[in-house]
């Protein structure tokens, strides 16, 4: 988007049926039930913190060694076919962390849950953002991949109280990976049945001469990638993304130990007392973040560029992530739960204004290979950092782990501010 179009545009978008199929994808998506607990489901099997920092280790290596492969495979075979695969492999992951809760079993659950992750990750963005250019909508990016956000973070709020329901009944954190697999065999079919348009420039030549193709995309990677002002782009975009998705579970133990300190519901147990409060936090949560999303073209326009916005977003979530952490240390857990509230609403402020800004820097033809490489970048971080967090949690506790986070993360915005995009970049690259 340029400076011109960012301060000046008002129009409204098309609200289609396609409109509402991909906010139901983001809406069936979120349906991941196991995710308010998921810390909490570990620490219940006998892990510590660095084990759990293993496991999501594993899974964002796998998901990293997969990115390029599965984009170049959505860009030459076909983005909705990359999708099928991505939900096909979730489904797997779902039954095998139901059926076997252990250690060396929750590895190869990880891995095929990386399979989903490195399928999807870019392709569905790529998917709306061919419609959008088909349709001559490309100048709204930020507003309609805003709302359709909101859809994925309603799913979130509404995936927090059947979450905490279902535990709340069973009383067992397991059936939640169990209760996951129904949105997304919904989702499987709402997917499989998108517009074959919608998979971009895919002939029956190019099928056939998919080595060409292959590095064809390869050349374009290594554009964007000697690219300084793309590489700074994919680092602002994925340090923050890696380093929210890197601790927001963490909010998990403190509101649970918060929940343990309130005078309600003595007479339950622990699993079910957390389940009501820690449902609650995260109705809220991501009621929020869906807003947030919504907004996310209006309050980019307060500012002189989209770059400005996504810079400051960038500084103000870093300092949030480090007061999260000072405040969980302190033992103030409500002061640390409403600041990571602002953490959860600042990402889902930001992930459209990056998408759009990532996209007006890489041809339309490598949308979903181009997007993955930002994801990888992101898989990346979170692989390093999420043990080290473990760690740090297991011999400081996860108050001064958060902090240090925060700390650091202040730190490398120093070096990753991104510039404004010029008038037609993204076309030309």
């Amino acid at each position: 988007m340029n400076d011109e179009s960012h301060g000046q545009r008002r129009e409204t978008i098309k609200k289609d049926l396609m409109f509402y199929r991909f906010s139901l994808y983001g809406f069936l998506k979120n349906l991941r039930l196991f995710e308010p607990f998921l810390i909490l489901i570990f620490l219940d099997g006998g892990l510590n913190y660095f084990q759990i920092g293993l496991l999501y280790s594993v899974r964002d290596i796998a998901t990293n060694i997969l990115e390029v492969p599965t984009g170049v495979f959505a860009d030459i075979y076909g983005r909705r076919k990359s999708m099928v695969m991505s939900f096909l492999s979730y489904i797997i992951a779902f039954i095998v962390f139901y059926l076997f809760p252990n250690f060396y079993a929750y590895v190869g659950a990880m891995i095929l849950y990386a399979f989903g992750e490195a399928f999807r990750s870019g392709t569905h963005k790529a998917l709306i953002l061919e419609y959008l250019k088909q349709h001559g909508m490309s100048h709204l990016k930020v507003e309609y991949y805003g709302h359709t956000r909101g859809a994925s973070q309603l799913g979130s709020a509404l995936n927090s109280l059947l979450a905490a329901a279902l535990v709340f009944y069973s009383g067992n954190y397991r059936y939640v990976f169990l209760a996951s697999m129904l949105p997304y065999v919904l989702d499987l079919i709402n997917l499989a049945t998108y517009p074959p348009e919608l998979d971009g420039e895919i002939t029956p030549k190019a099928q056939r001469n998919t080595k060409e193709q292959a590095r064809q995309t390869l050349r374009d990677f290594w554009r964007m990638l000697t690219d300084g002002e793309m590489r700074r782009a994919l680092l602002n975009s994925a340090g923050f993304t890696a380093a929210f998705k890197s601790t927001k579970d963490y909010l998990q133990p403190i509101v649970k130990s918060f929940a343990l300190t309130l005078p309600f519901f003595l007479a339950l147990d622990e699993t079910r007392r957390a389940s009501v409060v820690i449902g609650v936090v995260y109705f809220f949560i991501y009621l929020l973040s869906s807003e947030a999303s919504r907004r996310a073209a209006r309050v980019s326009r307060r500012f002189s560029d989209l770059a400005a916005a996504i810079n400051f977003t960038y500084f103000l979530g870093a300092s949030f992530l480090l007061l999260a952490g000072i405040a969980t240390w302190q033992q103030v857990a409500i002061a640390s739960i409403l600041i990571y509230l602002g953490f959860y609403v600042l990402q889902n402020l930001r992930r459209p204004m990056m998408v759009s800004y990532i996209s007006d820097r890489i041809a339309s033809r490598v949308m979903a290979s181009g997007l993955s490489v930002e994801s990888e970048a992101s898989t990346l971080m979170m692989a390093v950092f999420a043990p080290i967090l473990g760690a740090l949690a297991d011999r400081f506790g996860v108050g001064v782990a958060l902090a240090i986070f925060g700390g650091l993360m202040v730190l490398g915005g120093l070096f990753v501010r991104v510039r404004p995009v010029e008038t037609g970049q993204g076309e030309a690259a």
